[in-house]
C-alpha cells in the first residue's frame, strides 16, 4: 500500500488496469470452466440417464444450477474466487462425489482475511461460540448461541455465507466443517465479509455484540479452528493404549499417509487388539476420497479380525450401471494400460486386470449397440466360512463427520461385525455414483472429479450417512481430546 501510495499517477493508473484485466480474465475463465463441468457431467455422468430418485437432484441442478453460477462469474478476481465458484456449482448437485479442486495450492483451513477474535462450531443443531482470541474486548463468551448477524437470522446468514462456497449445508457433517467461518473473511468475493453485529444469546438473554477486526495471524487463526472441529494431528495413523486398551488411530485415509509402516505395526500387535480388554478403532478426520481408501479399510479390518472371517460378512456388490461414453470407456482404458505396464500388479492381480478388460469390452459392445448403459454383477456374496471370530472383546469405532468415501465403505463392513459398536457423530454421506474419474478444465486452475458408475443396488441409500445410536451420540466438544477419551471409556 505504501508503494501505491508514493507512485506517480502514471503507474497507478497502469496498475489498476492491469487488475481490471486480470479480473475480467477470470472472470471469462470461471465461465470457460462452469460450462465445461456441466458439459462433462451432462454427457458422461450416470445421473443423467439412470432412473430413481438418487438422480433427481442432478438433473434439478444442473442446467438451472449452471444459469445461477454464471450470474456470480462477474465476481470472481482472483484464483482464490475461481475456485470458490466452481466449488459452489459443483456442491449445488448435492453429491459428495462431485467435486471441484484448484491445481495450485488453496488457501489454508486456517486461512482469513480478517475475523473478530471469535470463531463458531455447530452444535446440538446451533451455531455456538466456540473459541475467544485471548485479549478481545467486549467479546461473547464461550457458549454464546448465535441467533442473528447484521440483524439476519443466522440460517439465512450462515447460508448465503457458507452453503456452497465452503461445505454443503444439507449436510451435518459440512454444518460443523465450515461452522468456523461464520464470522470469518475468508476472501470470497461472492458473499459478506466479517459482520460488525451479532445477536448472542447468554444464559435466558440475548443481546447484540459489536464486533472489530483482529489480527488474522496464522496461528491465532488455527488455534480458533482447532477450538472448533476436531482436527487429526500430525501423525495420523498409529496405536496407542489408552486406560488399557489399544486406541487405533485411523484419521487419514490418503495415500502418503504411511500404509506399509502402519499394517507392519497392527500386524505385530494383531494378539493384543484382539483381547478380551477391547479396542478402539478411531475414523474421525478419516477422509476416503482416494481410490484405494475402501481397500485400506477392508485391509484394516481383516487384520484385526482376519480375512475368512470377515469375507461372508462383507456387503454385497449386485449390480454396477455403466455410462457408456467413450470418456467414461477411456478411463477403463487408461486404468488396464496403468496396470498392465506394472509387473508386479501384472504378476498379483490377474484377476482384476482380466476383470478390466471385460469392462472395455463391454464398453465396446454397448458403444456399438448405440446404448446408454450397461449393466455388469458385482462381486457376490460369499457364503459364512465358519470362522471364528478372533476378536473376544468390545469393539467402538469411533466417527465424525470427517469420515467419507472409502470410510463409509468401511463402516458397511465394521458394522456388520460382531460386537461392534458405532460412536461419536454424524458422518459425511456419499452418493451411489462411485468410482472418480478426474478430468482437468480448460483454464487448468481446477480439475473436476464425479462418479462415473452407479451403485444401483447399495444396501445403503444414496446420500444417507452413519448415525450413532441412541447412547452413543457424543453431545460434548469434539476438539476436547481429554473429553472424547473420558466419554469413549464408559461405552466398555
Amino acid at each position: 500500500m505504501q508503494r501505491l501510495l508514493t507512485a506517480s499517477a502514471a503507474v497507478i493508473a497502469l496498475a489498476f488496469a492491469a487488475g481490471s484485466a486480470a479480473a475480467q480474465n477470470f472472470s471469462d475463465l470461471a465461465r470457460q470452466d462452469l460450462q465445461a463441468v456441466h458439459d462433462a457431467l451432462k454427457a458422461n455422468h450416470p445421473a443423467a440417464v439412470v432412473p430413481g430418485a438418487a438422480s433427481e437432484p442432478f438433473r434439478a441442478w444442473i442446467d438451472t444450477g449452471l444459469q445461477q453460477a454464471l450470474g456470480k462469474a462477474g465476481q470472481v478476481n482472483s484464483g482464490e474466487s475461481h475456485a470458490y465458484l466452481l466449488r459452489w456449482y459443483a456442491t449445488g448437485f448435492r453429491d459428495a462425489n462431485i467435486k471441484t479442486a484448484p491445481t495450485f495450492e488453496g488457501a489454508s483451513p486456517f486461512f482469513a482475511t480478517s475475523w473478530p477474535g471469535v470463531a463458531t462450531a455447530w452444535r446440538n443443531g446451533q451455531y455456538v461460540v466456540s473459541y475467544v482470541q485471548p485479549g478481545v474486548r467486549g467479546a461473547p463468551p464461550v457458549g454464546g448461541v448465535i441467533k442473528s448477524c447484521n440483524v439476519q437470522p443466522i440460517e439465512e446468514f450462515a447460508k448465503a455465507k457458507l452453503d456452497g462456497f465452503e461445505a454443503d449445508l444439507t449436510t451435518e457433517a459440512g454444518r460443523v466443517a465450515s461452522a468456523p467461518y461464520l464470522l470469518w473473511n475468508r476472501n470470497n468475493p461472492m458473499v459478506s465479509g466479517m459482520p460488525s453485529t451479532c445477536e448472542i444469546q447468554v444464559g435466558r438473554r440475548s443481546r447484540d455484540f459489536t464486533f472489530t477486526p483482529q489480527p488474522a495471524t496464522a496461528a491465532n487463526l488455527e488455534a480458533a479452528y482447532r477450538a472448533s472441529v476436531f482436527t487429526p494431528g500430525a501423525t495420523k495413523l498409529s496405536i496407542e493404549q489408552v486406560d488399557g486398551r489399544p486406541w487405533v488411530h485411523v484419521n487419514a485415509m490418503t495415500d502418503n499417509a504411511g500404509w506399509d509402516a502402519f499394517f507392519s505395526q497392527v500386524e505385530a500387535q494383531a494378539s493384543t487388539l484382539r483381547g478380551a480388554q477391547g479396542l478402539v478403532i478411531d475414523l474421525r478426520g478419516a477422509d476416503g476420497d482416494s481410490i484405494n481408501a475402501t481397500s485400506r479399510g477392508y485391509g484394516l479390518a481383516n487384520r484385526i479380525w482376519s480375512p475368512e472371517f470377515t469375507v461372508s460378512r462383507q456387503p454385497e456388490a449386485g449390480q454396477i450401471t455403466y455410462r457408456a461414453t467413450p470418456a467414461n470407456r477411456q478411463w477403463f482404458v487408461d486404468t488396464l494400460n496403468r496396470m498392465q505396464a506394472d509387473p508386479r500388479f501384472v504378476q498379483e492381480s490377474a484377476a482384476v486386470i482380466e476383470q478390466t478388460q471385460a469392462i472395455v469390452a463391454a464398453f465396446d459392445a454397448a458403444l456399438a449397440a448405440g446404448q446408454p448403459t450397461f449393466v455388469l454383477p458385482g462381486r457376490p456374496a460369499t457364503p459364512d466360512t465358519g470362522a471364528a471370530n478372533p476378536v473376544q472383546g468390545k469393539v467402538v469405532v469411533l466417527v465424525d463427520g470427517g469420515c467419507s468415501g472409502g470410510c463409509l465403505d468401511t463402516l458397511d463392513l465394521l458394522t456388520r461385525l460382531p460386537n461392534v459398536r458405532l460412536a461419536g457423530s454424524v458422518t459425511a454421506p456419499d452418493s451411489i455414483f462411485i468410482e472418480p474419474t478426474v478430468q482437468r478444465l480448460p483454464s487448468n486452475y481446477s480439475d473436476i472429479s464425479y462418479g462415473h458408475k452407479a451403485w444401483t443396488t447399495r444396501q445403503r441409500p444414496a446420500n444417507q450417512p452413519f448415525t450413532p445410536g441412541q447412547g452413543l451420540a457424543y453431545a460434548g466438544d469434539p476438539a476436547d481430546e481429554a473429553a472424547v477419551r473420558a466419554w469413549v471409556g464408559t461405552l466398555f
